[in-house]
């Protein structure tokens, strides 16, 4: 699996915009996802692709994962941060091993929303955050440096596009 590529918000550069859109992307997975019983939760767009399960837990986890370079650039922005041990393996890998396929959402929108809000606390109170840096190391062995703004709205828009996904996969399946 190819690194998540950090890009430039173009969209919306107003940091009162990103954090609007990063505090409400749990609301929009929940609303993507309301009302649908256990097993609609395991629909998919194809049988190939992940189910509406998988991708909640893909969201928290991946949320989860990018949380540490929001705390990282805080504390320590002179050391990378590096994924190398997720990148590593494929996303399909970390979904069989992590038992997406099987696990109560639940805990993690729970977890989702929690970690959000505290990261929203960090961004309002840490006093210079947006612009802290962190380098992260590439599969050609080179570095790309990311703000803290370009992850919190890479993480903002992430969900809105798998709930984009949700929606398709509700909208072929007719629920």
């Amino acid at each position: 699996m190819a690194e998540k590529q950090i890009t430039k918000p173009a969209i919306n550069k107003n940091r009162d915009g990103i954090i609007t859109r990063y505090t409400a992307a749990t609301d929009v997975l929940e609303a993507a996802i309301r009302g649908l019983d256990e097993s609609q939760l395991d629909l998919s767009l194809s049988a190939d692709s992940w189910s509406i399960r998988q991708i909640v837990h893909h969201l928290a986890d991946g949320d989860y994962l990018w949380k540490e370079f929001i705390l990282r650039a805080a504390g320590n922005p002179e050391l990378e941060f590096s994924l190398a041990w997720y990148w590593c393996i494929p996303q399909d890998e970390w979904a069989q091993r992590w038992v997406y396929a099987r696990r109560d959402i639940a805990p993690s929108l729970a977890l989702m929303r929690a970690s959000r809000q505290h990261a929203v606390e960090l961004l309002k109170c840490i006093p210079g955050i947006w612009e802290k840096s962190l380098p992260i190391p590439t599969h050609v062995g080179g570095q790309q440096m990311a703000t803290v703004t370009e992850v919190v709205e890479m993480q903002a828009r992430h969900v809105e596009e798998h709930a984009e996904e949700i929606r398709k996969i509700r909208h072929v399946h007719g629920v």
